[in-house]
């Protein structure tokens, strides 16, 4: 039987407000455990929440950003449930009147179609805190300086057919919510994280399957092998004859297999109903027009303003404005450099290379832009060829200075003087008489390859400094002269 997969994704994001959603409480990762955990945070008698005003506006910056309603009335609710990190025994969240309502979110997929993938909503809630399993023999740890953390939970229509489209899905909510500078990102720090619903169909059925949702993914990877995964473990199920029981589900990637984490509740399990101590929240015109107006060039109209005011490809594109910071990087190299496709290249190829190799992020390229940029003026006006600048930039990356600077001390000035190149060609073809008299006897076909040897002895003779497009051009007229 053919199968269609079926996935709907619930990210929870989380806000870069300097303080908690209702508290005054520090979001700062990586304190002591329990040192920024307040008595409004742990639900302390007595103590009222007061909702935080950015966490609000971070909110619609999203809604706005994917073209969605915004609930000009949005109210919070009492999530009720029993688990050792919450404290109050109930999350404040939203339900029936959230923040953000239906939009979409337009994704390039592999094959460089674009497919647009809907969002059901998008509503504020705080986060809970954290069980430590790892420190304690016998025991379990809490740690709430999460509790209370503004999150924006988005969820999506279940639009999307495959794991790669899902991951391609979750790349863009990552990148949009970077270019809106509503959240860092930091997948390993749990500042994006996903749970992804999965059920399979068989093709042409209109009915969805019964879906299982996998808790708490945190990698672009681990999502793709945790669906991958899932869909597996339900064709299995039910081509043996079994049935897929709704469920709540944890990834293990060491095993590369999900398996039950607990029976999936239903809302009226969560028993909810609008928190007493917080009013409807109204959202003004002016606040959102406003909000409106802060907005930032958004990842799709860089990627359309690249391919217009640059002459680029859709693939480059979309690769160099994949985040706000490599964007940014690429145009300053522009700016210096001259030549966009030369500098998408560089950028793309030679200097991505390098940050993969080096384990970081663009922001901390040991290569700046203004020296790439000052490298590609150099290969422009043939002070050096593209063989030499790959010498260039890892002197650069090694902290050797600027392109200039490593020219010169290095010697690396590229040989143009046309009588030099003559000189230095006459000697080599004298050195391989033999090879220049089989090249002359040989048929059009055998010439093409045995063309390639000799400009390979003439760039090594000149310790690659000659320009190699007159080494071409001169070596070709002697050798047919």
């Amino acid at each position: 039987m053919q199968w269609e997969v079926v996935i709907g994704l619930e990210i929870h994001t989380q806000l870069a407000t300097q303080s908690k959603i209702f508290s005054g409480s520090s979001t700062t990762f990586g304190s002591e455990p329990n040192t920024q955990a307040s008595l409004i945070d742990l639900g302390m008698p007595g103590v009222l929440p007061v909702l935080n005003q950015e966490a609000v506006r971070m909110a619609c910056m999203f809604g706005l950003a994917i073209n969605a309603e915004i609930g000009q009335r949005n109210v919070f609710a009492r999530k009720n449930y029993f688990y050792p990190d919450l404290p109050k025994g109930y999350q404040i969240s939203q339900m029936e009147l959230p923040i953000v309502g239906k939009g979409y979110l337009d994704i390039a997929l592999e094959d460089g179609t674009i497919k647009r993938v809907g969002v059901t909503r998008a509503h504020l809630e705080e986060d809970a805190g954290k069980s430590l399993h790892e420190d304690f023999t016998g025991a379990t740890g809490i740690d709430l300086n999460r509790a209370g953390t503004p999150l924006l939970e988005i969820v999506s229509e279940p639009d999307m057919r495959s794991a790669k489209e899902a991951v391609a899905y979750v790349k863009t909510i990552h990148a949009l919510v970077r270019y809106l500078g509503i959240c860092d990102g930091n997948m390993a720090e749990g500042s994006l994280r996903c749970d992804c619903n999965v059920s399979i169909r068989p093709k042409g059925q209109a009915e969805f399957g019964t879906r299982c949702e996998i808790k708490n993914v945190n990698s672009f990877r681990f999502i793709e092998r945790a669906i991958n995964s899932e869909i597996q473990r339900q064709i299995d199920l039910i081509e043996d004859g079994g049935r897929v029981i709704q469920e709540t589900r944890l990834y293990d990637p060491n095993k590369d297999e999900t398996r039950s984490m607990r029976s999936k509740e239903e809302a009226n399990d969560y028993r909810y109903f609008p928190d007493p101590d917080l009013l409807p929240v109204i959202i003004e015109d002016a606040f959102l027009e406003s909000t409106r107006a802060s907005l930032p060039e958004l990842p799709q109209q860089k990627v359309e303003r690249f391919q217009v005011q640059y002459g680029l490809s859709p693939y480059d594109a979309n690769v160099l404005a994949t985040s706000r910071e490599q964007a940014d990087y690429f145009e300053k190299v522009v700016a210096i450099g001259g030549d966009a496709k030369l500098a998408a290249n560089w950028v793309m190829v030679e200097l991505g290379s390098l940050l993969n190799k080096l384990g970081v992020e663009i922001d901390q390229a040991p290569v700046t832009a203004e020296q790439l940029g000052g490298m590609l003026l150099r290969i422009r006006d043939n002070t050096i060829s593209g063989k030499i600048a790959k010498t260039v930039f890892e002197a650069m990356a090694a902290g050797e200075g600027d392109a200039d600077s490593i020219i010169d001390s290095r010697g690396l000035k590229q040989v143009t003087d046309t009588g030099a190149i003559e000189t230095m060609l006459d000697d080599m073809l004298a050195a391989n008489a033999e090879q220049v008299e089989q090249y002359r006897a040989a048929d059009e076909a055998k010439r093409g390859k045995m063309f390639g040897f000799f400009v390979g002895q003439a760039m090594k003779a000149s310790k690659g400094k000659a320009n190699p497009q007159q080494v071409n051009q001169l070596l070709k007229a002697k050798l047919e002269g």
